[in-house]
This record gives structure tokens, sequence and C-alpha cells, in this order.
């Protein structure tokens, strides 16, 4: 089955107008483009060491921003800049790993419940009734505790909170497609339900769940930032929320804010930008069903 976007009519005159990407669109994927690349160049680039002390004879740390130190330094003389990209690699890891790892589960328990149905159908949404029931916090305390607070088990704990609402998204647009011609006819046809599911309803399901994936992102470095300033993040390395919560003691702020407002700025900006993506893409594509895919 093709998939298409719908393009918008001109109300005057009736006709059809051409779809572009314009550039409020193209500014907030530049700043993405922009922070993923110097994220993950972030080893061949000439930056400060991010864990090295430039400390200044006679003078007191934290250091204002200058041309030496484009974000300051914190109160340990670290230049901000450089541990700023550090973070981004371990926050922007974070929220594209348990994207991922919640999107493969909950999608495919989802989309495989919303077409099979029966027993199935019930176990699953029972599953995804218990995740969406239990606290949170509590679930993320009891697997650190068990095990470690490294980037692998912060995003398996945020994955699992993820799980619920993509597969129950993905159930409900299964569900949608699930009884449309091209299915029955696929069904008619003789094919498998793998064939229908991965052929017929995954290019479908996929355009609604795209916008999701970017605010899944957006979500879990947020979540991420919370649980830096619960003392449950990273234990190992820099994030957004580690740095954030460095600068955010009272004195620091009114002293020194550009310790805790340049990490602020940055995800500011990219978590803006991913959302705005996400909202963007979601009404660009209005999907119409064009035929019967081969």
């Amino acid at each position: 089955m093709k998939l298409t976007a719908e393009p918008p009519m001109d109300e005057s005159s009736g006709a059809v107008k051409a779809r572009r990407l314009g550039p409020g669109f193209w500014l907030p994927m530049g700043w993405i483009f922009l922070i993923v690349g110097v994220a993950l160049l972030a080893p061949v680039l000439p930056l400060k060491d991010p864990t090295d002390y430039f400390i200044r004879p006679g003078e007191r740390p934290p250091y204002p921003p200058s041309a030496d130190h484009w974000f300051g330094t914190d109160q340990d003389a670290r230049d901000m800049f450089s541990r700023i990209i550090s973070g981004a690699r371990v926050s922007l890891a974070v929220g594209f790993m348990t994207v991922t790892m919640s999107f493969i589960v909950g999608g495919t328990l989802g989309m495989v419940a919303g077409l099979v149905r029966g027993w199935f159908d019930r176990l699953a949404s029972f599953l995804f009734l218990v995740v969406l029931s239990f606290p949170g916090i509590v679930l993320v305390i009891l697997i650190i505790a068990l095990i470690d607070r490294s980037v692998l088990t912060i995003s398996v704990v945020l994955a699992i909170g993820g799980i619920a609402p993509v597969g129950r998204l993905a159930r409900a647009a299964t569900l949608s497609f699930a009884e449309r011609e091209f299915v029955i006819a696929a069904r008619t046809l003789g094919a498998r339900n793998s064939r229908i599911l991965f052929r017929e309803l995954l290019p479908n399901v996929v355009i609604p769940m795209g916008a999701l994936v970017l605010l899944g992102v957006a979500a879990a470095i947020l979540a991420e930032g919370g649980l830096a300033f619960l003392g449950l993040s990273i234990e190992k390395g820099e994030t957004w929320g580690k740095l954030i919560r460095n600068g955010s003691g009272s004195r620091v702020l009114r002293d020194s804010p550009w310790v805790a407002f340049g990490p602020i700025t940055v995800m500011f900006l990219t978590l803006a930008s991913i959302n705005y993506i996400g909202d963007y893409l979601r009404d660009f594509f209005n999907v119409r069903e064009t035929g019967l895919g081969q």
C-alpha cells in the first residue's frame, strides 16, 4: 500500500498547493543537526578537556564567560562549553536509546495485539495498564538499587515507562487500519499475519507514530534531568541534568548564573526544536491511501 501526503487546497481557487518544508522547519532541524554533529565529533574536535582544571592564579572560580571559556567555568574551574558538549553525548544517547527500546517492544506488542485480537490483545492491554499504574520513580529506584546507574540501565528504566503509551498508540492505530479494504484484500489472497503486519500495516502505523518518536526523545532527556536532581542519574560522566544540578545552588545562581544557564539554554533549545519538528511533521504528513501495495 502506498502512502502520500495530502496537499492542502487553495480556498480561493480550489487549486492544490505543493507542500514544502519551510524555514520554520529547517531552523530547528539545523540546530538538531548541529548539536548531534558536535556531540558525535567531540572526540576529534579541538575542545578543551571537560575534566581539566583551568585555575587562574589569584582568581577564585567559577570564571565568567570569556574568549578562553565561551560559557565560563564551573566551581572547579572546568570549562563549561566542553562539559555541555560532553553532557550532550550522554543525554542524547539516553534519549535515542530509550525511544528505540520502547518503540521496538511497545510498538511490536501494540501492533500484534491490534491485529490478532483475542487473548493476546487482552494480555497486552493488561500489561500496558499495569505499567501505567506503577509509580515510575519507585521502579527507577528499585532497578537502580539492584543494578547500577549506567547509561544502559537508565535508558532501560525510562524505556519501560514508555512501553505502555507507545503500545497503546500502536494498538489504536493498528485497529483503525485492520478493517480497511487493503487488509481485507490481503487476507482474502491468503496473506499471513506476518506479511499483513509488516507490508500492509507497518507503513501506515509508522506515520502517526513518527511524531511520538521525537516527542519520546525529548521526554527521555527531560526525565533524565529530573533523575539528576534526585541523585539517580548516570553515575559516571556528565549529562545536561547533572550540569544544571551542579549550578542550581542559590549562591551559585546568584553569583555565577552561567554555570546553570549554559546547559539550561542548550537543553531548552534542543527540546524545543525536537518538539516543534515532531508537531510540524505530524501536521505535514496528512496521509491518505492511494492503492494496494504489491
